[in-house]
């Protein structure tokens, strides 16, 4: 008899060579995956529980100076396989995944010269698919140039999607609020793209995984009249989309579905697509929360350039360690440390040093005095896009970082374009960052990535990638001109952007009107549209294996609720989505990795909401107690944002919690074993 954590794999059919559709069916089989020729042209289309979610979608490539990959095509023969193993993440949302998909493989041929030959792979699970296509290596097709992916989704529904566009100004750091909208009235978008259909209420997710050789991918809106969406991939300056040479394969394209969308998180069908962790001792890479010296440049107390109001120096660096080593948070970044932060950084990206500190830095005497204090000294490489300034020192500066002991950092891309104008989310992009994981792993270091190409799930592959920006995070709540977040941005966040990954939101700011600058900001300027209770619950909603106390030091110092973000886990065993709609609330249960506390966060919109959560979750028969920190008496994100209450109630399983949620605001509560 096979042990369950085993991987299964058992060929169970060939098709004739004379077959011209396929069908491959989910693990329940639920859903269903059709492969065919119509006209010489392959498509697929997907059916869930007897409904059509996408009509026959095309697949196929437009090529420079070459035929296109899409006419004269025939299904060759095809082989299944199913597939049932369990694997364990050093760190995630959940500790132990399922692999159950079945898998076929469909090799597709030109019946006209000049004659090529690919295979198109499709692994369907209970929660969604994926395919991709591989190129072997052939006389007729060796180097090539992609101009066009031609891969559609056709849905059958003009559901409504939620949606960032993909053809603005300052696309670079994915950092804009999401709209909403008809499928059909779509325009050019990013992935993910969550879309629930008007019928029967299903929610399905686009997005990609194991993006490692090749653009990321966006998508066209549809032509009149029509509800289809085609991939669209990030260009060079030339135009040409991907260099390849055969054999190849692309990143798969994944179609997530679910019933609810409570079902919709936490999201591992990426994952399961990436290949196994080639990290063999994974033991360094340590989940932490951290403070750092961010948050003063962006709110003008500090500046990341050298002068009176330099804010990486010895001395508040220092300050700032002492404080984390008080409280029990695990690191420190230091943003502004090394040369190059003087004048423009975007047209200086070359002047940039990532091991020549200001003199007002002593980066040896720091990395040693965190090191005795139990805390980790987070290096900031801001290369403002300069890829190959970052690529000519990343040996000599992971060389001194190891060295010294500092093994985490902070990356970050405030650029439009890189090298001579490729897009920031073109092949050449992905080729440098899978570089520096690659890089950092070798020197035993963890990564955080700002302004990144978005996650694809190979940080399954390289646990040392820990978590990402690549959405629009707390700073706009400081910058004047930005408007800040609207009170909605994070229940939107938890059921798109989250769904690809860990993000670095950088919760936590107390000082929510700002009075640290000098002059609090009236309700029209930018500064956090929530609840000081909301700014707890984040910590739970928004998940990232590293998650910051943002604020200033002193504006924790005497404020009880600042126990919440000393005791708050980040790393989990189990997560359970009780409650949440797109855009109105969410409601979120996590386990705490190896523990038996569990730690809940509620948020809401502009509107006051209120919820009996059952706690089902917890073990039956053992008793705990609720550390609750709710909105106060009269909280109101816009009125009168800091009032919070803090309480203790014994509770079971059986108790169902009564959740008050001020407008804009939230709930956190620590659910501890009782003593």
């Amino acid at each position: 008899m096979l042990k369950p954590h085993l991987p299964i794999a058992l060929l169970l059919a060939l098709v004739t060579p004379a077959a011209a559709q396929v069908r491959v069916a989910s693990p329940d089989g639920r859903t269903q995956v059709t492969v065919e020729t119509r006209d010489g042209r392959l498509y697929y289309s997907v059916v869930r529980d007897g409904r059509s979610l996408f009509t026959p979608s095309l697949l196929g490539f437009e090529f420079r100076g070459a035929p296109p990959l899409r006419d004269s095509l025939r299904i060759a023969d095809s082989a299944r396989a199913t597939f049932d193993s369990t694997w364990t993440q050093p760190w995630g949302e959940v500790a132990r995944v399922r692999d159950h998909h079945n898998e076929l493989r469909v090799s597709v041929v030109e019946t006209a010269p000049p004659n090529r030959r690919f295979t198109v792979t499709f692994r369907v699970f209970n929660d969604g698919l994926g395919f991709r296509y591989e190129f072997p290596d052939q006389p007729n097709l060796k180097d090539f140039v992609i101009a066009d992916e031609l891969t559609e989704f056709a849905f059958t529904n003009d559901g409504r999607a939620w949606w960032i566009p993909s053809n603005r100004p300052r696309l670079d750091r994915s950092e804009m609020l999401f709209s909403s909208g008809p499928v059909s009235r779509l325009d050019s978008v990013q992935t993910p793209l969550t879309v629930e259909t008007t019928t029967d209420h299903t929610f399905i997710v686009i997005h990609e995984a194991n993006l490692v050789d090749y653009a990321r991918m966006f998508l066209n809106g549809p032509r009149e009249q029509s509800r289809t969406l085609r991939a669209a991939l990030a260009p060079y300056a030339d135009g040409a989309k991907v260099y390849g040479r055969t054999p190849f394969v692309t990143p798969w394209r994944t179609i997530q579905i679910a019933d609810r969308v409570t079902d919709l998180a936490p999201s591992v069908l990426g994952l399961n697509l990436n290949p196994p962790s080639v990290i063999p001792n994974t033991s360094w890479i340590k989940p932490m929360k951290y403070v750092g010296i961010w948050w003063g440049m962006h709110i003008n107390t500090m500046t990341w350039s050298s002068g009176p109001k330099h804010g990486a120096t010895t001395a508040n660096t220092k300050r700032y360690i002492d404080f984390a080593a008080a409280n029990g948070l695990g690191g420190v970044l230091v943003e502004g440390w090394n040369v190059g932060w003087d004048g423009d950084w975007i047209q200086n990206r070359n002047a940039f040093s990532f091991t020549k500190p200001y003199p007002d830095y002593d980066l040896v005497e720091l990395a040693r005095y965190a090191r005795d204090k139990g805390v980790k000294l987070i290096v900031h490489n801001e290369t403002s896009g300069g890829l190959e300034n970052y690529e000519r020192q990343i040996d000599s500066a992971y060389t001194l970082y190891h060295s010294l002991g500092l093994d985490a950092i902070k990356t970050g891309y405030v650029t439009d374009f890189v090298g001579q104008g490729d897009s920031h989310y073109g092949q050449y992009m992905v080729r440098h960052h899978r570089r520096v994981i690659e890089k950092a792993a070798q020197y035993g270091i963890m990564l955080d990535v700002h302004e990144p190409i978005h996650d694809t799930g190979e940080r399954r592959t390289y646990p040392n990638m820990l978590s990402r920006e690549g959405a629009r995070g707390q700073e706009y709540n400081a910058w004047s001109g930005e408007g800040g977040n609207p009170p909605e941005h994070e229940t939107i966040l938890f059921f798109t952007r989250l769904l690809d990954g860990p993000m670095d939101f950088t919760p936590g700011i107390f000082d929510i009107l700002l009075q640290s600058t000098g002059r609090p900001r009236r309700l029209d300027e930018p500064r956090p549209r929530t609840t000081l209770a909301k700014q707890l619950a984040l910590y739970v909603v928004i998940y990232s294996p590293v998650q910051m106390a943002a604020d200033l030091p002193e504006n924790y110092e005497h404020k009880p609720a600042f126990q919440f973000i000393r005791d708050v886990a980040v790393d989990w065993d189990t997560t359970r989505v009780i409650e949440g709609k797109i855009g109105d609330y969410v409601i979120v249960a996590r386990k705490a990795k190896g523990s038996r506390e569990w730690f809940l966060g509620a948020i809401t919109d502009e509107e006051a909401r209120t919820f009996d959560v059952p706690l089902s979750f917890l073990t039956p028969g053992r008793r705990y107690v609720a550390e609750i920190y709710a909105d106060g008496p009269g909280a109101n994100w816009a009125t009168n944002p800091l009032p919070v209450t803090i309480s203790q109630r014994p509770v079971t399983s059986l108790t169902r919690l009564h959740v008050v949620l001020a407008p804009g605001g939230g709930q956190a509560i620590r659910i501890r074993p009782a003593r």
